[in-house]
């Protein structure tokens, strides 16, 4: 259990982000994804900023490594855009495992570029395995379509979300997963502050679109990122992300539990498959000569 608590971090992180979907679903009509983005942003850091202040952990400016925390910024900023905008265009299914399936694939071959990390054949087969499984569970619907800016965005999102990961295993070498969560959300929500800006937010001011943003914000952002945050200083970017696919397996169990959706012989394929992947990366083998008791 102690060696693999990184692992075990990032999954409760990715069980988290998994109810953004169901939280969603209890939205009034009306509203808006892109702005659900930028808000998980302003919520989420503004309440981790405040931690932080209290904590007194953000320290000085001139400690702060200012390209990668900027580039953070971005990167999560561009998540958002990418995969909201993505899904709209060529649907859930399509979105989802494109968006979700390409960032194992992203985050391992940047943290093997720039951080040397070593991929090994079980986080292959692992990631093989929760990417089949994620798109099982995606394609159970029927009828979905291929719009080829859609795939490109969401594509792009898959990115976007590995080299923040990267991003952020870099800040975490120097400064605490509360500060450097804070500044990097804060600063991503102010790249996406037109959006708020210029969009009809009136479904905001009704009592469910405060409950729903405030889960999105201090649950699904807030406290999972600091989870994933910490999980993220004890494995690989490479493991990280393939253990974000957790994810899509909760929406599933989610969906089913709480909104009465109905999931096919395929769907439960996939999300065995997944939960294979996962245990793959999470369960250690025993040493031959443990296994020998020697």
């Amino acid at each position: 259990m102690k060696n693999n608590s990184g692992a075990y971090y990032v999954i409760c992180a990715a069980m988290l982000w998994g109810t953004t979907g169901t939280a969603q679903s209890f939205a009034p009509a009306g509203f808006d994804p892109l702005v659900i983005g930028a808000l998980r942003l302003l919520v989420g850091g503004l309440a981790l900023l405040g931690l932080a202040v209290y904590r007194r952990e953000l320290g000085k400016l001139s400690d702060w490594q200012l390209l990668p925390t900027l580039l953070g910024a971005i990167f999560i900023a561009g998540y958002q855009l990418c995969f909201f905008a993505g899904v709209a265009k060529t649907g859930v299914a399509v979105g989802t495992v494109v968006g979700i399936g390409s960032a194992p694939i992203a985050g391992g071959l940047l943290g093997r570029l720039f951080l040397g990390e070593k991929l090994g054949r079980r986080w292959l087969l692992a990631t093989l395995l929760a990417i089949v499984g994620c798109s099982l569970l995606s394609f159970t619907g029927g009828d979905f379509s291929v719009d080829p800016l859609g795939v490109v965005l969401v594509l792009g999102a898959g990115v976007f979300y590995a080299a923040f990961t990267l991003v952020l295993k870099v800040l975490l070498a120097n400064k605490s997963s509360i500060a450097v969560t804070a500044v990097v959300f804060c600063l991503g929500a102010l790249l996406l502050s037109p959006i708020l800006l210029q969009s009809d937010i009136d479904w905001l001011l009704q009592p469910r679109s405060i409950a729903v943003a405030l889960h999105l914000g201090l649950v699904a952002t807030a406290i999972s990122y600091l989870l994933f945050a910490r999980g993220l200083q004890m494995v690989q970017v490479s493991t990280a992300v393939s253990l974000s696919l957790a994810e899509p397996l909760t929406a599933a169990l989610l969906g089913v539990l709480l909104l009465g959706e109905q999931l096919n012989a395929q769907a439960f394929s996939g999300i065995a498959l997944i939960f294979s992947g996962l245990a793959l990366l999470v369960l250690r083998r025993r040493p031959f000569s443990r296994r020998l008791n020697v």
